[in-house]
């Protein structure tokens, strides 16, 4: 079953409209979808190595677009839900103190959300919420993700067949580390 969703998957990486599903995935992950761009991005790169630089560039276009999304569920949606029930709680004050401190790293946030494996729709959603200057937000959006993107893409254009072949060998594996990866990575935005 594994090495039939493998082929299926490799085979949707070299489909005609696979660049508009990637564009799909990148834009919704950067605000509310929980499956990383990464799980067609690589498949992609792989099955057509010579088309690196522009599943990459896809990939970071869209997900910055679709952080802009999830910047503005967080800008539009924290004024008219989330600030009426901190105001009833007596907690207005500290959430203007949270946005002050998270305004002050909020280019480092942003930049370590977009290029390591922590879900970037976190990051969008606050972004939003604590009224980060979007300017800000866009400039470091664009510089993490083109980076996470193009870093991936350079990594696998250059050793894409070693790295399809070890893959192709030892799926069974790669799958078990894919997914302990993942989980990994829920549970630490779980607990941080």
């Amino acid at each position: 079953m594994l090495r039939s969703l493998y082929d299926w998957t490799m085979a949707q990486a070299e489909h005609k409209h696979a660049l508009w599903v990637l564009a799909a995935v990148a834009f919704i992950e950067a605000s509310v979808f929980p499956i990383p761009p990464d799980v067609l991005l690589i498949p992609m790169i792989i099955a057509a190595p010579n088309r690196a630089w522009l599943i990459a560039l896809v990939a970071t276009v869209s997900s910055v677009l679709g952080g802009l999304l999830g910047y503005g569920i967080g800008f539009f949606f924290y004024d008219s839900v989330g600030q009426p029930i901190l105001e009833a709680m007596g907690k207005a004050g500290s959430m203007a103190e949270f946005n002050e401190k998270f305004n002050d790293v909020g280019f480092w946030a942003v930049l370590t959300a977009g290029v390591t494996p922590f879900p970037f729709k976190v990051i969008t959603i606050m972004s939003g919420w604590t009224a980060m200057p979007l300017g800000t937000f866009v400039v470091t959006s664009i510089i993490a993700r083109a980076l996470r993107f193009f870093i991936v893409a350079a990594l696998l254009r250059k050793y894409g067949l070693p790295i399809r072949d070890f893959i192709e060998r030892r799926l069974g594996l790669v799958f078990v580390a894919f997914v302990a990866l993942l989980l990994g990575g829920f549970i630490l935005v779980k607990y941080l």
